[in-house]
């Protein structure tokens, strides 16, 4: 499997595994001495959208240690994963930082210290079923998570940064002044909840129209969410597709783009790699 030219390696900073540091010696009654490894993950946020006082305000890079059996039981805990909540337990497990709460990283962030910690217990090879885009057929293909690519933010001249860490995006249909932010763990579990709720409830989904929502601080400074869901409804389609467009540019966050050549029909294209159940739940 070849990867795209000119990326940006890599996201788990798993390069230098040989080189991993260890965690403080555990010295039991017997005398034996082990230590867990530890790696530093690059971060695509590079630390610059972090609030002031923010742990990882300015870091580039967080500290965690490798998986080990403790990690293994949170992921198969079946009340956690009722809950939701392995995935939360497994990040605090991992990051050596007690001072950093998994919630308030940036979504791109969190991403590339799972995919860190997926490395560290099950190793780099990641094996999924991807559907062709030219034939459509599905099939299991490996990929190499240690090949994963940063998508740094690159907000275009369009956007204007504020002192809050916010984004001022003035849309060109409606010439609205919408203000954003990027996206925490808390507010990726939220639109989850929202979404899961309108399913239980039979209810129509707008996945499109919930994430606009949670993202958008305020519309031509009115920070009132009555006002700003009522906006988000009525925009217009060209409006909306810009803001994403905008919006996927100074968001940073890992690129599981790879190349692959499909067994039926030959075609060799880009496909993202999707976090599905073995992802972290391999079979071995």
């Amino acid at each position: 499997m070849s990867r795209n030219s000119g990326r940006k390696k890599s996201a788990t900073g798993l390069e230098t595994n040989k080189k991993a540091t260890p965690t403080d010696p555990v010295i039991g009654t017997s005398g034996f001495s082990f230590a867990t490894p530890t790696d530093h993950v690059d971060l695509p946020s590079g630390g610059q959208y972090y609030p002031e006082g923010h742990p990882l305000h300015g870091k580039d890079s967080v500290e965690i240690k490798y998986m080990t059996a403790k990690e293994e039981d949170i992921l198969t805990s079946q009340n956690l994963l009722k809950k939701g909540l392995a995935i939360e337990r497994l990040l605090e497990s991992v990051i050596l930082d007690d001072s950093i709460n998994p919630k308030n990283l940036l979504v791109g962030d969190r991403n590339a210290i799972l995919v860190a910690a997926r490395v560290t217990g099950f190793g780099n090879e990641y094996e999924t079923q991807v559907t062709c885009p030219s034939c459509l057929k599905g099939s299991l293909h490996s990929f190499d998570l240690d090949e994963v690519g940063v998508k740094a933010s690159e907000p275009t001249e369009e956007v204007t940064r504020t002192e809050g860490g916010t984004f001022i995006i003035e849309l060109p249909t409606t010439g609205v002044r919408t203000e954003v932010k990027l996206l925490t763990g808390a507010d990726e579990a939220r639109i989850m909840s929202l979404q899961e709720s309108k399913k239980k409830h039979k209810l129509p989904e707008a996945p499109l129209t919930d994430h606009l929502k949670t993202i958008i601080v305020s519309v031509d400074g009115h920070e009132d969410r009555t006002i700003i869901n009522q906006f988000v409804e009525s925009m217009p389609s060209r409006d909306t597709r810009y803001l994403r467009k905008q919006y996927d540019g100074l968001n940073p966050n890992i690129d599981m783009t790879f190349a692959f050549e499909c067994s039926a029909c030959d075609a060799t294209t880009d496909v993202e790699v999707p976090f599905t159940v073995s992802f972290l739940w391999p079979k071995q």
